[in-house]
C-alpha cells in the first residue's frame, strides 16, 4: 500500500498529476501562502526553472527540502 497522495493540475495548458507523500505536498502548500502564489502558481514555476532532467515530482520534492533546510538556518525572531 502507498500512502502516496496524488494531485492533478494543469502545466501550459496540459494535464498532469503528480504523486507524493502528504508531508511533502503539506510543505509544498506552506511555500506557496507563505509566498503569496496560488498552489499551481507555485508548481508552475517549479516545473519552467527545473533542469530538463529532473522529474516535476523529485523538483517538487527537492523545493520542499529547500525551505525547510532555509527555515532551520533562519534564526528566530
Amino acid at each position: 500500500m502507498s500512502d502516496l497522495v496524488k494531485r492533478s493540475l494543469s502545466l501550459s495548458g496540459h494535464r498532469t498529476s503528480v504523486a507524493l507523500e502528504p508531508e511533502f505536498w503539506a510543505v509544498l502548500d506552506t511555500i506557496a501562502t507563505v509566498r503569496q502564489q496560488s498552489f499551481a502558481s507555485l508548481v508552475a514555476t517549479l516545473d519552467a526553472t527545473r533542469p530538463p532532467e529532473r522529474p516535476l515530482a523529485s523538483a517538487l520534492r527537492v523545493a520542499a527540502l529547500m525551505h525547510l533546510q532555509k527555515e532551520l538556518k533562519t534564526p528566530d525572531q
